[in-house]
Order: C-alpha cells, then sequence, then structure tokens
C-alpha cells in the first residue's frame, strides 16, 4: 500500500510504498487482546499483601480446655475466625506476569499497525526533529497536522530537541523504535510513524 509522506510543517514530501506484509493485514482482535493482556500483566505491581495466620504476633496457647465450657472447641487465637486473626487464603506478594511466544507478540505488532492503517489513522513524517526545544512551536505543528491525541514513533534516536517539546502536551508520547508496542498504539487515536521507523519496521519483519 502506498501513503503520503508529510513533514511537520504540513507539507507535502513525497510517498512511502508499505509493505502488505506488516501494514496490510486483516486485523484479529483476539491476537491483539493477547498482547495487550500480557503487556498489563506484566507490568502489575503484585505488592498487595495480608497476614496468614503463621504471621500473626499472638499466641499460639490453646485458649481454654477442650470440653467443658459449652462454648466452641479452639485452640489458636490467631486463626482467621477471630478478630486480629490471619486471613484464609489473602493475596501474597507475586508476579502477573505469564509467557507469550515471540511469534505470537510479533503477529500482534503486525495486527495493530494493520488495524490503524486500516481507520486512516496511520500518519507518515518525513522527520520528527526540532531545532529548539520549544513546546508551543510543536503544538502550532500537531494542530496544522490535526494531532491531538498520537504516539509518534521515531527511528533508533530520539530528535533530542523534539522529545522535549513533546514531553509536556498532553496526550502525546514520543517513543524510538525499540520501544513499539500494541497497547501504546491502541491508547492513541492515531500512529505517526517517520520514514526511519518504518524502514526499521520493514527490516525488523523482513
Amino acid at each position: 500500500m502506498e501513503l503520503k509522506v508529510t513533514t511537520l510543517e504540513g507539507k507535502d514530501a513525497g510517498s512511502v510504498q508499505l509493505s502488505d506484509a506488516i501494514f496490510g493485514l486483516d486485523p484479529r482482535k483476539d491476537l491483539i487482546q493477547r498482547c495487550v493482556n500480557w503487556q498489563l500483566a506484566k507490568r502489575q505491581a503484585g505488592t498487595h499483601k495480608t497476614k496468614g495466620r503463621a504471621e500473626i504476633a499472638r499466641t499460639g496457647k490453646k485458649m481454654y480446655k477442650q470440653k467443658g465450657t459449652g462454648g466452641a472447641r479452639h485452640g489458636s487465637a490467631r486463626v482467621p475466625q477471630f478478630r486480629g486473626g490471619g486471613r484464609a487464603f489473602g493475596p501474597v506478594v507475586r508476579s502477573h506476569a505469564f509467557d507469550l511466544p515471540k511469534k505470537v507478540r510479533a503477529l500482534a505488532l503486525k495486527h495493530a499497525l494493520s488495524a490503524k492503517a486500516k481507520d486512516g489513522s496511520l500518519v507518515l513524517l518525513d522527520s520528527a526533529a526540532l531545532d529548539a526545544a520549544k513546546t508551543k512551536t510543536l503544538v502550532g505543528h500537531f494542530s496544522g497536522l490535526g494531532l491531538s491525541n498520537a504516539l509518534i514513533i521515531d527511528g533508533a534516536e530520539l530528535n533530542a530537541g523534539f522529545a522535549t517539546a513533546a514531553r509536556n502536551i498532553p496526550n502525546i508520547d514520543v517513543l524510538p523504535i525499540q520501544g513499539i508496542n500494541v497497547y501504546d498504539i491502541l491508547r492513541r487515536q492515531k500512529l505517526v510513524l517517520t520514514k526511519a521507523a518504518v524502514d526499521a519496521l520493514e527490516a525488523r519483519f523482513k
């Protein structure tokens, strides 16, 4: 598929032929969902914790004799039945991450890119570079391009001026090509790729 390339100023900069194997697939929601779930589970903290009966600072001595009291039979005061006792089957510190095959992750990324291309939400930039790190200047450029909620992917190295100016703008994310991921692509309305990013993606999936 062929897509027009524009500059930050909104001028025409030719066109680029995109690979159908990366940008021309029929998006599969199941693959994309699997990858998003994998990403979110992997970053979950898992630091929630309650104390079990073994961790409660309370005596384990039998509370009263077994028979003859007319009450229920009890032993330790640390059991979950009592106020201040340990919690049964409570959450413990753990990792929520699970494995997802590399080929599934790669395919999900292709389908996420194809979904943006199919929706008409893919924008190609000649380059993402600013001489001076001026947020006001960059906001003007984005306004001209119709970008208010976007993920911008550049090459291996980000332009320092562009990255610094963009980090103050809400709903705008800037990542190098190494950081491209399915979740960030989907959470923004527009996906903006530079020529360097397109070349890197095609080299990666060759």
